[in-house]
């Protein structure tokens, strides 16, 4: 569906009452995600605590060097809680569950697209550390057979890390954040996209968010959680491109997988048991990265600023992208529609 023959929903005035909790878009955003807040706050308790009571995962297993199948249950676990979640708010406000990032078109193409972008760039940051003596491999903890079997152990849970973190901060909370303020940009003046400028201010609330939580790992450093920050507003470029988040969860697990098993270097501050190899930092952290890992370092903008080029050259904008998703979904678009539609 192209923009120039998109034509407004137009809806009948919603009583005084009514309009506290219903816009010209459905359920106000305000009003969703404190609904969605607290039943994922619900699940992820009621799951979490499942998890723990079956013993799958002992209550202090993530907290030193964690293996592959207390990451993976436990990210698991939280994941359910976002897509329980994700599902249920689509039911609420009667949208399609794809519009939250995990519809689309070539699903796997691009996850495993953004696996290899993932590894090949935290590949290449391991590589300029090295280079410049910022880094030093002590010695190979697994060899052999031991080596494949982590190497294959380790997959499941990586990827349920990216699917976690990608559907929480830029799936259901991106869209409808993104929901809320372009409804308000319609207010304002001049020829804008209100999709345009609500996506991009919800993207830099959440990638804010997504820096400022990883402020809670030991060991983080500023610059890792301005890298982290950057690495959100990255796979919000490839949201925004394509109208998925398969790229940017394979690009997510993939580089922290490089990071945390093949090259076993801290992840943002947390080492993981059962890794490859085992490493240290050496000089100014700033530049080494220090205890937070080479997210830590300023050669991390270097593969990001080369990850956001191909994004832009590989990722043009198409009918499924982010914009024709919330164009698709009903939202008004345009000064003609500002007239015709009041939040």
């Amino acid at each position: 569906m192209s923009e120039s023959n998109f034509e407004p929903v137009t809806r009948s005035a919603p009583s005084s009452h009514s309009r506290i909790f219903f816009g010209p878009d459905g359920l106000r955003a305000g009003w969703s995600l404190l609904i969605a807040i607290i039943m994922f706050m619900a699940w992820g308790w009621a799951l979490s605590t499942l998890v723990h009571a079956s013993g799958l995962v002992p209550r202090h297993a993530m907290e030193h060097a964690p293996g592959p199948r207390p990451v993976f249950v436990g990210e698991l676990a939280i994941f359910l809680a976002v897509l329980i979640t994700t599902f249920s708010m689509a039911r609420i406000e009667h949208r399609p569950v794809g519009v939250y990032g995990l519809g689309g078109v070539r699903k796997l193409p691009r996850l495993l697209a953004g696996a290899v972008t993932g590894l090949l760039a935290i590949s290449l940051l391991v590589f300029l550390l090295l280079k410049s003596g910022l880094l030093v491999i002590d010695r190979q903890l697994l060899a052999g057979t031991e080596a494949l079997r982590y190497a294959l152990a380790w997959i499941p849970g990586f990827l349920a890390i990216g699917f976690f973190e990608e559907s929480l901060f830029r799936g259901y909370l991106q869209y409808t954040l993104a929901r809320g303020l372009a409804g308000l940009a319609r207010s304002l003046p001049g020829n804008r996209d209100p999709r345009a400028l609500g996506f991009w201010a919800a993207a830099l609330i959440v990638s804010f968010g997504f820096g400022a939580v990883h402020g809670s790992n030991p060991g983080e450093s500023p610059a890792g959680l301005v890298c982290a920050g950057l690495a959100s507003l990255l796979f919000c470029f490839s949201l925004w491109r394509t109208g998925s988040l398969w790229w940017a969860v394979g690009m997510h697990a993939a580089w922290d997988y490089g990071q945390s098993f093949v090259f076993g270097v801290a992840d943002s501050g947390a080492l993981f048991g059962h890794r490859l190899l085992e490493t240290h930092p050496l000089g100014a952290p700033l530049l080494s990265g220090g205890a937070t890992g080479p997210e830590g370092s300023i050669f991390c903008l270097l593969p990001l600023a080369l990850m956001a080029l191909l994004i832009h050259f590989t990722q043009p904008r198409t009918e499924s992208s982010y914009a024709s998703l919330m164009q698709d979904d009903g939202l008004p678009v345009g000064p003609t529609a500002r007239g015709a539609v009041t939040s």
